[in-house]
């Protein structure tokens, strides 16, 4: 893997609630669908991707934010093998609830899925770019760099408040049952026969049922869930032996082939980010 290629993650405990992630040549990183607890914006600075959400679809090139809410699975890769490049912002959405909240967007401190996907507006894009180039220098102090998140994400959400209110998907209180289930069994063998048994479903009509509400069928939902549960472990500081025996897969190759295919990084790779210090 190239240096351009190579993606360079930058993190700081002292602003626990943001990530962000850089990547020159995103032709080698491709994305299973996927989802993850976090609120994510990426800005496209160069090429063209496809951009999954959901049941939808879009072309994105250089300029374009893409938005996404959390848990809602998605998918960005390229293009034909053509160059592209990005950088992708991971916000804590409790502390992105409180910021919501407390500017008096929400009506009480609990998370509100935000309906647009893209921007395409040259001011916004240059504001993300430039609050993203802060947090990547190591010369800019801490305090500059707490500033510019919040106040492109402040300003962003009031300009995006006006949107309409996404209709929230009512799964079926068996199917919201069965995830919270599968939630606190992660590291569990679960089988189908017990999913049913829970649910009171069969087995095919669980599954598409399953997939229609939460975009994924119960065995990739958990998948998904092992899958972020050890991106937190390694971002806490754990082996990859032990995140992969804490989430639940059979063996440490097993983790890391799973990871890559939907993180598009290794498990080292992202346990190894950038500080201020090495930028």
């Amino acid at each position: 893997m190239n240096t351009e290629s190579k993606p360079l993650f930058w993190r700081n405990g002292r602003l626990p609630h943001v990530e962000l992630r850089k990547v020159g040549d995103g032709r080698q990183v491709c994305y299973a669908p996927h989802s993850h607890t976090q609120w994510s914006i990426g800005a496209i600075t160069g090429g063209e991707s496809t951009f999954q959400y959901r049941n939808d679809h879009y072309r994105v090139r250089a300029g374009d934010l893409v938005l996404m809410n959390p848990e809602w699975v998605h998918a960005c890769n390229p293009v034909d093998d053509m160059p592209w490049a990005y950088l992708m912002l991971y916000v804590d959405t409790g502390w992105l609830t409180n910021l919501r909240f407390r500017a008096g967007l929400l009506e009480g401190p609990q998370w509100q899925d935000i309906a647009t996907a893209t921007v395409s507006d040259p001011l916004w894009y240059e504001r993300y770019c430039h609050m993203a180039d802060c947090l990547l220098d190591p010369q800019r102090e801490l305090l500059e760099k707490q500033t510019e998140v919040v106040e492109f994400l402040s300003d962003l959400m009031h300009a995006l408040a006006s949107q309409p209110v996404v209709e929230e998907l009512n799964a079926p209180e068996a199917l919201k049952a069965l995830a919270a289930y599968l939630d606190d069994n992660i590291a569990e063998d679960v089988s189908l026969d017990t999913l049913c048994v829970i649910s009171g479903y069969s087995a095919g009509h669980l599954i598409r049922a399953f997939r229609q509400y939460f975009g994924l069928t119960p065995h990739a939902y958990v998948v998904n869930r092992r899958v972020q549960f050890g991106r937190q472990e390694l971002k806490n500081g754990s082996s990859i032996a032990d995140a992969a025996l804490d989430a639940g897969f059979a063996d440490q190759p097993h983790f890391q082939r799973t990871f890559k295919r939907l993180m598009a990084v290794t498990p080292n790779q992202y346990r190894h980010p950038s500080s201020d210090q090495e930028i």
